[in-house]
């Protein structure tokens, strides 16, 4: 695995970082869910009447549900975590929109233990994107993000992947270009010479592409 060490700049992270923001959000959604189904739960105990049973057990499970996924997010929610952890991959603006531009990224979605690396196009749609240009090509090196949002894990690929751009985790122009000069040419050339299958990648299931092996660069296809 890549990786790609830099200090992390968390006052600037927490600004701009979109992965940041959108687990905060998911955690206080979960826990505000958890206290509605405690809350229902309770008020069913309290009638004590028999058809209520089924609705509380209901209600309780939900409970449970909820505050796993607001633990879930608490240990994912560090954002020197998310750099560390990841892998450094390439990413390249395919789309652009007024206030927005679309990512496509080169991700490998398995599991550590699999038998194979299989690689994706995956595809991040980011508001923000500190010392770049928000223009299509522009060469945005990130880090993968892969989560499984289930208790077990099932099966050899992740079920949740997305690239987050190191540009969310600093403000030093020298890292971002140190980043993208880690990645090879190849890379980069076979997400330029794919960016026209942004909306297949879009309409594929998880919104990820897997691509065949053998048309993948360097050593990433052996």
């Amino acid at each position: 695995m890549r990786r790609f060490e830099f200090p992390v700049d968390r006052k600037h992270a927490r600004a701009v970082n979109e992965v940041f923001a959108d687990q905060r959000r998911l955690r206080i959604m979960a826990i505000a869910a958890a206290i509605i189904a405690a809350a229902g739960a309770a008020f069913l105990i309290y009638l004590d009447h028999p058809w209520a049973y089924l609705l509380t057990i209901a209600f309780i499970l939900g409970t449970v549900v909820a505050l796993w996924v607001a633990f879930w997010t608490a240990r994912h929610a560090s954002i020197d975590k998310l750099y560390t952890n990841g892998e450094l991959v390439p990413a390249v603006v395919s789309e652009t929109y007024p206030s927005s531009v679309v990512l496509l990224a080169l991700v490998d979605v398995a599991k550590p233990g699999a038998t194979d690396s299989r690689y994706a196009l995956v595809i991040r749609r980011v508001h923000a994107l500190p010392g770049h240009a928000m223009a299509t090509g522009e060469r945005v090196p990130s880090v993968a993000v892969r989560t499984d949002r289930a208790p077990r894990q099932v099966g050899e690929r992740w079920q949740s992947v997305s690239a987050m751009p190191i540009a969310w985790g600093t403000t030093d122009q020298a890292v971002i270009d140190r980043a993208r000069n880690t990645i090879s040419d190849a890379e980069w050339r076979l997400l330029t010479d794919n960016l026209a299958l942004t909306d297949k990648v879009r309409q594929a299931p998880a919104k990820r592409l897997l691509l065949d092996p053998h048309q993948l660069p360097g050593d990433l296809g052996s």
